[in-house]
């Protein structure tokens, strides 16, 4: 199966997508029928929608979508793992056969050790019986948590968003680089090839930003933990469909078929637990 490991999908509302900067490519509803074409082109047979709200109501909705669209292999929501009651939360959505892991905007919270605190470490904790995997979306500065969420947890699996989100508009790699060796000595951690080129400078981005990045995460993580994502429609505000899968496409293009069919989908589809 190929697949798009990560993009996202709404009703646009301003009280519920306050990030969305107004007058944005963004600033409009993006439903399973704009990507179905994006997905056709690429040669790609599905996707994995990823929350874009924190609320119970978006992994419903995101499920409902799901179930009338056979391009969504899975589903990506969101509970609040810090509840007393996460372990009914989980249970609920686990029963949906489409409902393969969870995730929360980490990156938005001021506390750098918030993935590290003692109500979030439990909800993690209750994952694992459920079959869910866990999303991290960070910052680099939120790493060394990051480092230590997967410490304590190794037999949860866990997938790092868009590579931790570099600074590659500055053509900063340090202690990124050394932070994501150290996140990666961890087997049960994979990573989203995905969120780049919105990391860039969205008006002159060329290839050559990201080799240094990708050179890293490729020989860090190894053919079988990394993932195509494009993170549509938020990388509109940096570049299309197309050109965000044509500069993996182009970086990848040496390596073996299957290595390139892991990258793919192979290893997205395996990961989630997702099947045609």
């Amino acid at each position: 199966m190929k697949l798009d490991s990560h993009q996202h999908f709404w009703k646009y509302d301003e009280r519920e997508y306050p990030w969305i900067p107004k007058g944005s490519p963004l600033h409009r509803d993006w439903l399973p029928d704009d990507l179905r074409p994006l997905l056709e082109q690429a040669g790609l047979d599905g996707s994995i929608a990823v929350q874009a709200r924190q609320t119970l109501e978006e992994s419903r909705w995101l499920l409902e979508l799901a179930d009338r669209h056979p391009l969504i292999k899975g589903v990506v929501g969101w509970v609040d793992l810090r509840a007393d009651n996460v372990e009914e939360q989980l249970a609920r959505f686990a029963a949906h056969p489409k409902f393969v892991g969870v995730r929360h905007v980490v990156q938005d919270e001021p506390d750098d050790e918030f993935m590290v605190r003692p109500d979030f470490l439990r909800g993690i904790a209750k994952l694992k019986a459920h079959g869910l995997k866990y999303d991290i979306l960070i910052y680099p500065k939120q790493l060394p948590a990051a480092i230590e969420l997967v410490r304590r947890h190794p037999e949860q699996p866990f997938v790092l968003d868009h590579i931790a989100k570099p600074l590659i508009k500055d053509g900063v790699v340090s202690p990124w680089r050394e932070q994501i060796r150290e996140l990666a000595k961890h087997p049960n951690v994979l990573c989203k090839v995905s969120g780049m080129i919105t990391e860039a400078n969205w008006t002159g981005w060329k290839a050559a930003d990201f080799k240094p990045y990708l050179d890293i995460v490729f020989s860090t993580f190894g053919e079988d933990r990394l993932m195509y994502g494009s993170d549509w429609p938020v990388a509109l505000h940096a570049g299309s469909y197309e050109r965000v899968f044509g500069l993996v496409n182009d970086y990848v293009a040496s390596m073996s078929t299957p290595a390139r069919a892991a990258f793919f989908g192979g290893n997205a589809a395996k990961f989630y637990g997702v099947r045609g």
